[in-house]
């Protein structure tokens, strides 16, 4: 019988979900260097073939006047996105699948990103061996979000709170790199040493294409999940910052690519230089993506509704919350707070003013006054809501809003 969803709304959201975890997972086959992770991707592809497929039938469908077609034509757009950021998680896989080559001096620095891939085997008689999911609450406890569990030969994508962990199963996560100690601790696991260049040879070029290139996967997952709070909120500053990253994403490919063609005027095997080239390539293209996805309200075109009521319906909710005075997030730092951690929400920018902070480092303060655009699981943003001074309540019409705490 097929699964699949059968509305629109239900598609978007899954096609919205799958392609994230398409990235994720490629991102993560490349540092962990696993062929069947990398595989798993390509057959994340075919369900997303699908759901694209069905998704166009949809609206063709639904076109029944000139107003509707005006109105479909901003699903088609952002579905003709989504689908091609599946296409770069696929591009990035087949660095593996492929051998394309990548100097582990990337690998380790992928340690450092903002937020990473990570994996762990739950050990028999740890904190997590036959568990659900939602009651481990690993968003909270660890910053992390699990992304797909493999059992034995078996994986399982379609993870939800439901999922009961058993001994021997390994969890692909993805989320701050803080909460790792924490996670495997749940698991029983031993301690992580990340991975470290073989030699501390200075290769001057390749170490800035490494640096570029981790920095250009930073800011084309900001780019992406700005993008799409933009269509969920309706915001054109927020637009507008997606093409400045978009901007910043082409220079930064520019100036990769002359390093590593530096890097091999000094003898490198070129080789083992092509997976920077094609890891820029994927990169610059999700950025690209975002940046058509925004367009519609960068321009004033009309968005369909469904749009803001599936991508807000998806795994992950992006909330915008202002930060009241005397909240326990005012003047405090973002290193502080550890948001990530607990309640598991990663901010995708600060508004202060009339511009934006995207992507906020640790030593960012907020202040009375900011708003905060972050995303993460819906259980959490009850908890960050109180955080920064209000009570999030159920409208009548289900729709959320927030009054002053007490």
């Amino acid at each position: 019988m097929d699964d699949r969803p059968r509305n629109l709304r239900a598609m978007l959201a899954e096609a919205k979900d799958t392609s994230e975890l398409m990235v994720d997972l490629a991102y993560a086959a490349v540092y962990f260097g696993d062929p069947d992770m990398a595989e798993e991707v390509d057959e994340l592809e075919e369900r997303m073939s699908d759901l694209v497929h069905d998704m166009r039938a949809v609206c063709v469908l639904a076109d029944r006047s000139p107003r509707d077609a005006e109105g479909m034509s901003s699903v088609l757009q952002v579905v003709s996105a989504i689908e091609r950021m599946a296409n770069d998680a696929v591009d990035i896989a087949r660095i593996v699948t492929h051998r394309l080559g990548i100097p582990r001096q990337l690998v380790a620095d992928l340690s450092d990103a903002e937020e990473v891939s990570h994996r762990v085997l739950v050990s028999d008689g740890s904190h997590m061996a036959h568990r659900p999911l939602a009651g481990l609450e690993l968003t909270v406890q660890a910053g992390m979000r699990v992304m797909a569990v493999r059992r034995g030969r078996q994986w399982i994508t379609d993870v939800d709170g439901d999922t009961v962990l058993v001994p021997g199963d390994v969890l692909f996560l993805h989320g701050s790199p803080d909460g790792i100690t924490r996670l495997r601790e749940l698991a029983a696991a031993p301690v992580w040493e990340p991975p470290r260049p073989d030699d501390v040879q200075a290769l001057t070029d390749l170490d800035r294409a490494v640096d570029v290139l981790v920095e250009m996967k930073n800011l084309s997952e900001a780019a992406v999940g700005l993008a799409y709070s933009a269509l969920v909120l309706g915001d054109r500053g927020l637009a507008a910052e997606v093409g400045h990253l978009e901007e910043r994403l082409d220079e930064m490919k520019d100036r990769l690519e002359l390093w590593v063609l530096g890097a091999a005027a000094e003898g490198l095997d070129p080789s083992s230089l092509r997976g920077l080239l094609h890891l820029a390539e994927a990169a610059e293209d999700l950025g690209d993506q975002a940046k058509a996805m925004v367009w519609l309200v960068e321009e004033g075109e009309e968005v369909h509704p469904i749009l803001g009521i599936a991508l807000g319906e998806a795994d992950e909710v992006v909330v915008r919350f202002p930060v009241a005075e005397g909240s326990s997030v005012a003047d405090a730092t973002l290193k502080d707070l550890q948001l990530n951690i607990e309640p598991g929400f990663t901010v995708l920018a600060v508004r202060r003013g009339g511009g934006y902070l995207y992507r906020p480092r640790g030593r960012v303060r907020l202040v009375a006054g900011d708003e905060v655009i972050a995303s993460g699981p819906e259980e959490g943003q009850s908890l960050l809501a109180a955080m920064c001074g209000w009570e999030l309540v159920e409208g009548d019409e289900g729709d959320d809003e927030l009054v002053p705490a007490g």
